[in-house]
């Protein structure tokens, strides 16, 4: 079981990447790139140490380690995509907020005027990827088995087979769970957490270290605000307790309500990161 989340060992899969073992990596993984048709099999990965009968104070220096070494791998990372211009951004949400709809939308309306493409994190399936690669974008499909998050680790090889363009924009969609996913840093340059107002105004206050995490909350499905008992500002004032510097956008990706104010926050956003490389 991981110290960190609680999730149980599985076998990580990504599409297209030519290694099969069940150990890290030392070497940069960024500076050569595989495109075999593959699977890579992470056994015991970054994020899942076991701990039956250890103590406290091992069980605690264990998640020191593994956060340690993941963060090791998201500085990596986060090198490479400011070397290349990219902006990563760390999507995250419950099961359910529409955070594939969202992206969907996003990618059909943005992809002619900018370089788009997409890790898909699930713990089973490529449902997620297959629709993303319907819009034309490269989309790659990591299935985290019983795992519940995606980490730097895994997103460092994914790249070596997705090939991300410079100057372009990485959606990371991470698998549906706001608990542990606010603990591991991919090396993106954002969190964005997607909360649907189908869900409860009060999940701010009930994941606090999620909300605490992101640098945008994006307010999905208000074209069902009238048919809800859902209070707008009171979960608004919740996401600012937790987090003060948080951004707000309230948007529906089904009517295209204030989609324009999340893509012109993209714009300015990339435009930052590749003046920065």
């Amino acid at each position: 079981m991981c110290t960190v989340c609680g999730c149980g060992e599985g076998e990580t899969r990504i599409e297209g990447h030519d290694h099969q073992h069940g150990h890290h990596h030392d070497h940069d993984h960024h500076h050569e790139h595989h495109h075999g048709v593959h699977t890579h099999d992470y056994g015991q990965g970054a994020a899942h140490a076991h701990a039956p009968g250890l103590s406290q104070a091992r069980m605690v220096q264990i998640e020191e380690d593994i956060l340690a070494k993941n963060n090791a791998y998201a500085s990596a990372n986060r090198r490479w995509f400011s070397e290349h211009g990219i902006l990563a951004l760390n999507l995250v949400s419950s099961p359910g907020s529409g955070k594939t709809t969202l992206l969907t939308r996003t990618i059909d309306d943005l992809k002619a005027e900018l370089k788009l493409s997409v890790i898909e994190g699930d713990q089973q399936t490529a449902n997620d990827a297959d629709r993303i690669r319907e819009t034309g974008v490269k989309a790659l499909q990591i299935n985290t088995g019983k795992g519940c998050h995606l980490d730097a680790h895994m997103i460092g090889h994914a790249l070596e087979t997705l090939d991300p363009d410079d100057d372009s924009v990485l959606f990371i969609e991470n698998v549906g769970n706001l608990v542990c996913p606010a603990a591991f840093d991919l090396g993106e340059a954002h969190k964005v957490v997607i909360l649907s107002v189908t869900e409860g105004e009060d999940k701010p206050i009930k994941y606090p270290d999620m909300f605490h995490a992101a640098d945008l909350m994006l307010l999905n499905k208000t074209d069902l605000l009238p048919y809800l008992q859902f209070d707008v500002d009171q979960c608004i004032d919740y996401a600012r307790r937790v987090n003060p510097g948080i951004k707000v956008i309230q948007l529906s990706a089904t009517t295209g309500e204030g989609m324009q104010d999340w893509y012109q926050w993209l714009r300015a956003t990339l435009q930052l990161a590749s003046i920065g490389k």
